[in-house]
């Protein structure tokens, strides 16, 4: 967070949102500064460069956007919706509650559950590069991914090349599963689930500051969430929160804590996303947002229990400014899964060559992935969780909300993959650890009941 290692990553920023930041990197890099690291979000930064550093983002902050772009992708709410060409997506009820496993209790425990296996099944390879991944499933015959990674079989060689992340393979390896280990993609849920508790569905943004401040550790936020996390501290406000020496505004994090929103609006998009909004103003802007939108209002769809994946797809892009990055890319992701039904391996490709370019915890090639794997897998749970995290940059995260909506759709999430999880929840959170999918899902009904 200090503000020689953010300039790399605002500069990187300023490129994709189309600021002219030329003289502001010349003297960065004349001064001995460091460019984004490629695949981390801190790096290493000459010394004695803080107060240049700060005066440099300061500078940064003041350039303008391109004007087409800026037109293209705005911030609040009221502009967000006036970019839908048909209007907000119209509410349908949906189907009755009850013991029917068509229910929605059961709907949410199936997608608490598949949240959780989508980001099980991608931690062990985070950060690894798409060569590794493939590599380490093929060498334990598990290509194309249909099952937990495992290190049984694998040559040492080779997972010295490709090491796993090592916070993650002692819990989350085929031989080392014992129910879900925590992770952030599982704590924001709990999160979430705790502001709807105390503040109900109207909550503000400044109710997600003051909950987080009470109950999330410093310690376990990272990039967008620990930049917004340190400008409450320092006495700054929303939205203000999400642009202050935030270079990471327009990364994964608010769409990792999305799923709620959508759990809690079934039928209702429109209402999911401006709740997603809400949330994701504290800390992200721009596509930062829209991914968020996206993943909240298709997940409201889809706990409808009416709606197909493809559905479901079509009403998370309905609530996405259109002229986005985010928009395009998802559209891209989706049309690219169509084109090639046969082999999804050439699906991930394409979607590289055409947004590698991005950090792989951008917003933009992670959700343009998830709606791809989605789309491929055509709604079967299995295969859409090991599409979407065979498919690179952000695993865990992109398996967990791929997991999330392919619950909800298939409506259960099979044996093999509930079983090791023992329906059973590690958290940081006070008050969840240990908690059971099925309690958790009991207490989200009664969220997504209350009026």
């Amino acid at each position: 967070m200090q503000p020689e290692v953010l300039v790399g990553h605002e500069l990187r920023l300023a490129a994709e949102d189309g600021r002219d930041a030329a003289g502001v990197a010349r003297v960065w890099f004349g001064a001995g500064g460091s460019a984004a690291p490629a695949r981390a979000g801190a790096g290493p930064a000459a010394p004695g460069l803080r107060e240049l550093a700060g005066r440099l983002l300061a500078e940064l902050a003041e350039l303008p956007a391109e004007p087409a772009l800026a037109a293209a992708e705005p911030d609040s709410w009221a502009a967000v919706t006036r970019t839908w060409p048909a209007g907000p997506p119209p509410a349908a009820p949906p189907e009755p509650d009850g013991p029917a496993p068509g229910g929605l209790r059961a709907r949410l425990e199936a997608a608490w559950t598949g949240r959780a296996v989508g980001c099980v099944l991608g931690k062990p390879v985070e950060k690894l590069p798409l060569e590794g991944i493939r590599a380490l499933a093929r060498a334990a015959g598990n290509w194309p991914l249909d099952d937990w990674f495992t290190a049984r079989g694998v040559p040492p060689a080779l997972l010295a090349a490709y090491p796993w992340n090592r916070r993650s393979a002692a819990t989350s390896l085929a031989e080392n599963i014992d129910g879900a280990p925590e992770d952030d993609d599982l704590d924001y849920p709990l999160l979430n689930l705790l502001l709807l508790r105390r503040h109900g569905r109207g909550f503000a943004t400044a109710d997600v500051a003051r909950l987080w401040l009470e109950e999330l550790p410093a310690g376990r936020t990272f990039t967008a969430e620990r930049a917004a996390y340190r400008n409450l501290l320092l006495g700054l406000e929303p939205p203000a929160t999400a642009v202050h020496h935030n270079p990471f505004r327009e990364w994964i994090g608010a769409l990792i804590r999305a799923d709620v929103h959508g759990w809690t609006n079934p039928g209702d998009p429109a209402a999911a996303a401006a709740q997603a909004h809400r949330d994701a103003a504290l800390t992200h802007t721009r596509n930062g947002l829209y991914a968020a939108l996206f993943a909240a209002a298709a997940i409201a769809e889809a706990a409808s229990g009416r709606a197909d994946v493809h559905t479901a797809l079509r009403a998370g892009l309905a609530v996405v400014p259109p002229g986005s990055r985010l928009a395009e890319a998802v559209r891209f992701g989706i049309r690219a899964a169509h084109d090639d039904e046969a082999d999804f391996d050439r699906v991930v490709d394409r979607l590289h060559a055409r947004y590698g370019h991005y950090h792989w915890v951008h917003a933009v090639p992670n959700t343009a992935l998830i709606a791809a794997a989605l789309t491929h897998a055509d709604g079967d749970f299995t295969r859409s969780v090991c599409r979407a995290v065979s498919g690179g940059w952000d695993t865990d995260s992109n398996g967990a909300t791929a997991g999330s909506l392919a619950a909800l759709v298939a409506g259960r999430v099979p044996d093999r993959w509930r079983a090791p999880l023992k329906n059973r929840l590690a958290t940081c959170i006070a008050g969840f650890d240990g908690i059971g999918f099925d309690t958790l899902a009991q207490l989200t009904a009664q969220e997504a009941a209350r009026s």
